[in-house]
């Protein structure tokens, strides 16, 4: 089965063209085709996702990264086709308050042959809405443009998914279930009990900041600039590896509560009031305390999440754990869980490569292919795709 899914629910744009088998004892997926473009460059100077434009960037980027993806898989071939008119007229009313994409759309595709795709997927949340409609938008316009059914995939499972594909590789699945998901983002923190793909039960999330969001917020405090998780990771990483000394304590919250619930909002506040107490503006912080700070303000995120991940294993009695997301990027982290395999000897542990963890439509596509399989008729059914930026994963 071949998929091309697109990608669009925050500053990245991507799109894929997957070809996937196996079923769900064995999926495997083969890379034809994946392309991806980052907006970090243009947010940068906002210090933030600001989504309207996030939204235009997405509309002008799409067509000639589609053209990108099909060239790579050998499917943008361009002959003596015609689209009608009537199909035009369509996609021009479902792309209408997408600005320019219908023009550079009929550019790209007017004369190019209908590829070899068996399904079109989409992310439909969660993430920043305006972004999401347009990715949702040119999905069903290449629906209606080539006669392919078009399916709405939820985010949050593509990064469940993402663990399945080893960079451009087929994997062989070795996830047992029960199994355990640790979702850390930008936007979400989450734990999610997996009976079975398909068959997910949310067992705590944060109540305020998602980790990869206090990360960034405590990055701007320190003025560093944005991105701001990857500033905070190496100035923790030079504290520790020049043994800066430890005057930085903060606190780990929720790590005691009975709940498997997150708050991260109470630690950004620590490193608010910690500057506000020690430093002033004609007495700002040393890059030696900013590297101390960033250290104990990521050593008490790791302490919270491994925490919180343990008392879920042992209430779930999960086989498999899986940690997905973009946070997961990051060294300190990743390797606290792979720890985790000293402690439990029979726990399969499953995290995504760097490339797998952040947004992108390969993850998409997986989710794909798991959707599908557990419900066929996902191909033949009519379905509103809507875009829905507080989608619940379910």
């Amino acid at each position: 089965m071949r998929i091309l899914s697109i990608e669009t629910s925050c500053d990245e744009t991507a799109i894929s063209i997957v070809e996937a088998e196996g079923g769900l004892e064995s999926p495997s997926f083969k890379v034809l085709g994946n392309v991806l473009f980052s907006q970090i460059d243009i947010h940068k100077e906002y210090g933030g996702v600001y989504p309207m434009l996030a939204k235009r960037e997405h509309a002008k980027n799409l067509p000639p990264l589609l053209k990108k993806v099909l060239t790579e898989a050998s499917m943008f071939t361009v002959c003596d086709v015609s689209y009608s008119k009537e199909k035009w007229n369509e996609v021009e009313k479902i792309l209408n308050r997408e600005e320019g994409l219908y023009e550079e759309l009929k550019s790209t595709l007017e004369n190019v042959k209908k590829p070899d795709i068996d399904v079109i997927s989409v992310t439909s949340g969660p993430g920043l809405a305006p972004a999401l409609w347009v990715g949702v938008s040119c999905a069903k316009a290449l629906g209606i443009l080539w006669d392919i059914q078009v399916i709405p995939i939820n985010h949050m499972e593509g990064h469940i998914a993402s663990v399945l594909l080893n960079k451009t590789e087929a994997v062989e699945s070795k996830i047992r279930f029960p199994a355990l998901a640790l979702l850390v983002s930008g936007g979400h923190t989450q734990l999610v009990n997996m009976l079975d793909w398909g068959k997910y039960e949310i067992l705590g999330e944060t109540l305020d900041d998602a980790v990869g969001e206090a990360f960034d917020k405590t990055a701007r405090m320190l003025g560093l600039p944005y991105p701001g998780g990857p500033e905070i990771s190496r100035l923790a990483e030079r504290a520790r590896t020049e043994n800066l000394p430890h005057l930085a304590k903060f606190p780990r919250p929720m790590i005691h509560s009975d709940n498997l619930n997150f708050s991260f909002s109470g630690l950004k506040t620590s490193v608010l009031y910690y500057l506000r107490d020690y430093f002033s503006d004609t007495n700002s912080p040393s890059e030696n305390e900013k590297a101390d700070m960033a250290r104990e303000f990521e050593d008490a995120v790791v302490d919270v999440l491994k925490s919180k991940t343990k008392k879920a294993l042992d209430q779930t009695g999960a086989k498999t754990l899986i940690i997905a997301g973009g946070v997961i990027a990051n060294k300190k982290i990743r390797s606290a869980f792979m720890d985790f395999e000293k402690e439990y000897s029979e726990l399969i542990i499953r995290i995504p490569t760097n490339i797998m963890a952040t947004d992108n439509s390969l993850m998409i596509a997986c989710a794909t292919y798991i959707n599908i399989v557990l419900r066929p008729n996902v191909l033949t059914n009519i379905e509103t795709i809507v875009a829905d930026g507080n989608l619940r994963l379910k």
